[in-house]
């Protein structure tokens, strides 16, 4: 109990803090004046965007689920990054990371610690993703400074977290390929580790961290490698074109490929486990926008809590439907997941 309070209380310092730095010193007089000038069709249509990436999610989702099982419901794999990301916008500690793969075990009987192992992956992807791409974009600065030039200082924080990102990503990439070509020493490790635990509680987890394993056979296969990493760029380039739209919207002009660091940037701020992203979304994006394009801190807060504002809304409603339908709660789906975090 200690130490969840404690957890929390890191967690509530986080927020509050890059709540700060992103408040500080705004003219909301101004914000409501950028916020004011908007294009109407074109924010219309970031609307109707807004779930492309649980649609190409769910698509990607379902090449690392078709090894356990054949013929997978589209709807529920798209019902479970909904669900999910629900999760994440309303809970701390991104909570949503567990529901995602136990709600879809759930609808579709398949092994709860396989679905969870799928969603490593993903992550490993997701973060790996957007390091190449943000290190295609260092790598052709040269070739467009002449229509867009970035400070030294942006250069410099750029250079530190695609670092961090790929430090971490790669980190996560050799563990998992520890577990899963070492399988037999991992599990013996684990019964070692578990000796103290009841007989029902060990095999309990034993159970689960086999499932987990078998979540990474991905990586046994090049070739599924290579593909699912062309999934995973189809994920983010649409990701970017619904920030391009959306930038549009508010009269920020900008050539697409520009926005791959921003997007990045957000990543980052999105990873940080406040909850619904609060606070280092926030920050990581004003920082982008201010850095990277110049743009005014007032429209940067502005546009900043819109996009923000419009995720949650959208993606929430999707969710909130989809367990009204299920008949399910998201109290009873919480107690789930918080069962499975071990």
């Amino acid at each position: 109990m200690k130490k969840s309070s404690f957890r929390l209380w890191i967690i509530i310092f986080l927020t509050l803090l890059f709540l700060f730095f992103f408040f500080r010193s705004v003219d909301w007089r101004e914000v409501l004046s950028y916020l004011a000038d908007v294009h109407l069709l074109l924010f219309i249509i970031v609307v109707l965007l807004s779930p492309l990436h649980l649609f190409t999610r769910a698509y990607r989702w379902q090449f690392l689920l078709h090894q356990e099982k054949k013929n997978l419901r589209f709807y529920n794999m798209f019902a479970g990054n909904a669900v999910g990301f629900t999760f994440n916008f309303l809970f701390p500690g991104r909570l949503g990371e567990f529901i995602k793969p136990l709600y879809l075990a759930q609808k579709e009987g398949i092994r709860k610690g396989f679905a969870i192992g799928t969603v490593v992956v993903e992550r490993i992807f997701d973060m790996f993703t957007m390091c190449a791409l943000l290190g295609l974009f260092m790598i052709a600065r040269p070739l467009f400074v002449s229509i867009f030039q970035i400070n030294h200082e942006a250069f410099k924080n750029l250079n530190f977290w695609g670092l961090v990102g790929l430090a971490f990503a790669s980190g996560l990439l050799f563990f998992s390929l520890g577990l899963y070509f070492f399988r037999e020493k991992t599990l013996a490790l684990v019964r070692f580790v578990l000796r103290p635990f009841p007989q029902k509680f060990r095999e309990m987890v034993l159970k689960l961290a086999e499932e987990f394993i078998a979540g990474l056979k991905f990586f046994h296969s090049a070739k599924s490698f290579l593909l699912y990493a062309l999934f995973s760029f189809i994920v983010w380039l649409g990701i970017i074109f619904y920030y391009w739209v959306f930038f549009a919207a508010f009269r920020i002009q900008l050539p697409f490929f520009v926005l791959f660091p921003y997007v990045f940037l957000t990543m980052v701020g999105a990873s940080i486990p406040t909850p619904g992203m609060v606070g280092g979304f926030h920050y990581f994006s004003k920082l982008g926008m201010t850095q990277l394009y110049a743009t005014d801190p007032n429209q940067a807060v502005g546009v900043t809590i819109v996009v923000h504002a419009l995720q949650v809304a959208v993606t929430c409603l999707i969710g909130y439907a989809i367990l009204w339908k299920e008949g399910m709660s998201f109290f009873q789906l919480r107690k789930l997941g918080e069962e499975t975090q071990l």
